[in-house]
């Protein structure tokens, strides 16, 4: 099984830049040099765009405002006015990533209108059979319009950039055999995809944690620290998006049509 190694180690050295930068940010602010403050920051900005980037176009696809209404500048912005004024209630440097992320969800949902909680394509997530579940891909796969979704057409192409793997759906020792099997016979652009389009349909509650946990590496305690809630919460929520891609990936890619 594929796994992106770079990708880990740019993610695992992102957190330690973060936290390294904190101290400086802290003397720049106490000496009144907003200039070097906002530059230093500036380098933290990319990274945060593209999860910025990644939420909007959730919302965007999921009907809650138009494409352009909002760009991620309008949230990075905020975001810096946000660290300026609030870092020295940041408890320590160690603090400061996770910190960084809860206040970008905060602006976030500020805006985002949370879709209702449709249970429907929960509660009959075993009931969908291969065809459904590709007529369900083309659609997401298309824009409002009926028109198929250029990768050149997003304002920012990194921001589709994810980590999702099988590694991340099946964790169990008893489901290697299930594993190896897909993974044999699903390229890694299919299985992405598929994933992908799952987790669209999925709650944002259930999406997010899914999304922090295999795309930025945030530990399960970590990201209850950064939704406020309690770790058992959490625990439950990815549990459900697993069990879900589980039951998707199976139904979908069952003995006949893994060989199409």
């Amino acid at each position: 099984m594929k796994t992106n190694v770079s990708y880990y180690q740019n993610k695992h050295e992102f957190r330690l830049f973060v936290t390294k930068t904190f101290s400086n940010l802290i003397q720049l602010k106490k000496e009144g040099n907003q200039t070097s403050f906002n530059e230093l920051v500036l380098k933290i900005m990319p990274e945060i765009r593209k999860y910025v980037n990644g939420r909007l176009n959730t919302a965007i696809k999921k009907g809650h405002f138009s494409k352009g209404k909002y760009k991620a500048d309008d949230f990075i912005d905020q975001l810096f006015i946000e660290i300026y004024d609030r870092i020295e209630g940041v408890e320590n440097e160690n603090s400061f990533y996770l910190w960084l992320f809860k206040k970008t969800n905060e602006l976030l949902e500020d805006i985002i209108v949370e879709e209702e909680f449709d249970d429907f394509f929960f509660k009959n997530i075993e009931e969908y059979s291969k065809p459904e579940w590709d007529e369900m891909q083309e659609k997401f796969s298309t824009d409002g319009d009926g028109d198929l979704i250029m990768i050149e057409d997003l304002d920012d192409m990194s921001y589709n950039h994810n980590n999702y793997t099988l590694n991340h759906v099946f964790v169990e020792d008893n489901e290697k055999a299930l594993v190896d099997k897909l993974d044999k016979s699903i390229d890694e652009e299919r299985i992405q995809n598929h994933i992908a389009m799952v987790l669209h349909n999925l709650p944002s509650d259930i999406r997010n944690v899914y999304e922090l946990f295999t795309n930025q590496h945030i530990k399960l305690e970590e990201i209850a620290l950064i939704r406020n809630t309690t770790i058992e919460d959490v625990e439950q929520l990815l549990k459900d998006a697993r069990k879900t891609l589980q039951v998707s990936l199976f139904n979908r890619y069952t003995d006949d049509s893994l060989n199409e």
